[in-house]
């Protein structure tokens, strides 16, 4: 795979995982239970407050260690586009899947 393409998945995977890190952040940081991976049942039981922490945290490192291994340029430009669509992307699944969740409609 050319280098150029390798740059825009990583970029695209880091905006997903830095879009994913703030809803854990948010809820664990207020203290308040919310789905994760290590929830039972996955993403749709709760998890600790604790568990959103970390779970955050551990989202925002890797999408950031995505962003220092393949640099963005600000601007428009094909890096920031796979960054926000990855981020546009990963924001509207968790818009729909936790707004069902959170409604009590899993």
């Amino acid at each position: 795979m050319n280098d150029q393409y390798l740059a825009l998945v990583q970029q695209f995977f880091a905006g997903a995982l830095l879009c994913n890190s703030v809803p854990h952040l948010v809820a664990g940081l207020q203290g308040r239970k919310f789905p994760t991976p290590f929830s039972i049942p996955a993403t749709i039981g709760y998890s600790s407050a604790l568990t959103n922490v970390f779970w955050g945290v551990f989202n925002a490192v890797v999408g950031l260690l995505l962003i220092s291994a393949a640099p963005l340029t600000v601007g428009l430009n094909a890096g920031c586009i796979s960054a926000l669509l990855g981020a546009i992307g990963t924001g509207i699944f968790i818009a729909r899947h936790f707004g069902r969740v959170t409604a009590g409609g899993r």
